[in-house]
C-alpha cells in the first residue's frame, strides 16, 4: 500500500517458506539525461515480451504495481509536473523505486570553475542546472535497484572513446562496482546500442519478480551483466557460423557466408542478438548482412575500431581453419550425394525388396 508520503509499504502478506517479503507497488524512475540519445527508451518501446505497457497496465501475473516515470513515455506536461516524483525521491519521500540511468555519466570533476556536462531540471532556490551527477548522489544510496539501460550507461560506450574531452564513464565506474542497492543488488547492466528491446525488459521484469519477492536475484557475470543473455558469443547463434566452420569467408556484404573477413568480431562478442532477433524474433546485425562491432562489449568502441577492417587475429583463424574447412566440405559433398539418393527398394516393380519379413521371429 502506499501511504500519504508516497512511500510504499511491504506487503504484510505472510511470507511463505524461503521467501522474503515482497513489495505491492514499486516507482521505476528513468533518467536519459546521461549522454545518451534516447534510443535505448526508443528501442524499449518495441518489446513484446512482456512489453512496458503490459507491466503498467498490471498485465502481467505476480508483479507489483508498477508506476514509470520517464520523459519519452509520460504523459506529462512536463517541466516541475514530470519533476516531482524525482524530487520526491530524492527527498526520501517516495519509495521503494528502482533507478534507471540511460546514457554515459561524464566527469564534474575536470570541470574547471562553473559548468556541467548534462543536467536534469534546476536547483528551486538558486535556479541552476542540477547535473546528473548531483541526481545520482542522491537516488542511487536511496534506490532498491538501480539498473543500467544500454552501453553508455553500462560501460560509458560513444561517449567514453579515446580522446573524449568529458571523461564519460559507465554506471558501475561511478558509483564503484561494489556499489550495493538497497534491495542489496550491485548495478544491473543491460548493454547494447541500442538495448535489444526483450533482453531489457526481460532482465527488468525479473528484478520486478524479486522485488515481489517471487524469484531470486538475477544472476550477472563479473561484468554485471544477465548471464543468461550474455553467457553466449554472437557467433555461437550466428546462422553464419557453419561456413565458418567450413572455411568460407564472405568477400562482400552481400554474401550469405560468414563475415568474419569483412570485418565481423561475433567469435568474441558476448550478444544473443542474432539468436533473439530485434523485433518478433526477426532481425539481428549478422541475420541481415551486418556484421557486429561488439556493441555490447565493455571495451567498446575503441577495441573494436576501425569498424569494418578484418578483426584482429581474423587472418590466421582463416588460415588455420581453411585446410580443415576444405576437407569438411569435401567430406559433406560426399555425405549429401549419397543421401539425396533414393533407397534402392522404392519402386513398382511386382517383388517387395525392402526386406520386409512377414515370418521373422525374435
Amino acid at each position: 500500500m502506499t501511504t500519504a508520503s508516497g512511500t510504499t509499504q511491504v506487503s504484510q502478506e505472510p511470507e511463505r517458506a524461503g521467501e522474503r517479503a515482497g513489495f505491492d507497488e514499486i516507482h521505476i524512475l528513468w533518467i536519459s539525461e546521461g549522454l545518451s540519445c534516447d534510443g535505448d527508451t526508443v528501442s524499449m518501446t518495441a518489446s513484446s515480451q512482456p512489453a512496458i505497457e503490459d507491466i503498467v497496465l498490471g498485465l502481467v501475473p505476480g508483479l507489483p504495481k508498477v508506476n514509470l516515470y520517464n520523459k519519452v513515455l509520460s504523459p506529462s506536461l512536463g517541466g516541475e509536473d514530470y519533476l516531482a516524483p524525482f524530487r520526491a525521491a530524492a527527498r526520501g519521500e517516495l519509495g521503494p523505486f528502482i533507478l534507471v540511468i540511460e546514457g554515459s555519466i561524464p566527469n564534474q570533476n575536470i570541470i574547471e570553475g562553473d559548468g556541467y556536462w548534462t543536467s536534469f531540471g534546476n536547483d528551486l532556490e538558486t535556479g541552476e542546472p542540477l547535473t546528473l551527477n548531483w541526481w545520482l548522489d542522491q537516488l542511487a544510496p536511496k534506490a532498491w535497484a538501480v539498473v543500467a539501460a544500454g552501453t553508455c550507461a553500462t560501460y560509458g560506450g560513444i561517449h567514453a572513446m579515446a580522446g573524449n574531452p568529458t571523461g564519460a564513464m559507465g554506471l558501475a565506474d561511478y558509483l564503484g562496482w561494489d556499489y550495493t542497492s538497497q534491495g542489496g543488488l550491485p548495478v544491473v547492466n543491460v548493454p547494447g546500442c541500442p538495448i535489444q528491446p526483450e533482453n531489457f525488459m526481460e532482465t527488468l521484469t525479473w528484478v520486478l519478480y524479486h522485488a515481489a519477492g517471487s524469484a531470486p536475484p538475477p544472476p550477472l557475470d563479473h561484468m554485471l551483466r544477465p548471464q543468461w543473455l550474455f553467457g553466449r558469443t554472437v557467433h555461437e547463434g550466428c546462422d553464419r557460423a557453419a561456413y565458418y566452420e567450413q572455411g568460407d569467408f564472405a568477400k562482400d556484404y552481400n554474401s550469405p557466408k560468414c563475415q568474419v573477413k569483412v570485418g565481423c568480431w561475433g567469435p568474441v562478442v558476448n550478444c544473443n542478438v542474432p539468436k533473439r532477433g530485434w523485433m518478433a524474433g526477426i532481425g539481428g546485425c549478422p541475420n541481415v548482412g551486418g556484421i557486429c562491432i561488439g556493441c555490447t562489449m565493455p571495451g567498446f568502441p575503441d577495441a573494436f575500431m576501425p569498424f569494418m577492417d578484418e578483426p584482429t587475429g581474423g587472418s590466421l583463424s582463416a588460415v588455420l581453419i581453411r585446410p580443415y574447412g576444405a576437407f569438411v566440405r569435401r567430406m559433406r559433398g560426399i555425405t549429401s550425394m549419397a543421401v539425396n539418393k533414393e533407397p534402392r527398394w522404392r519402386h513398382n516393380e511386382p517383388e517387395l525388396t525392402s526386406g520386409y519379413d512377414p515370418h521373422w521371429r525374435a
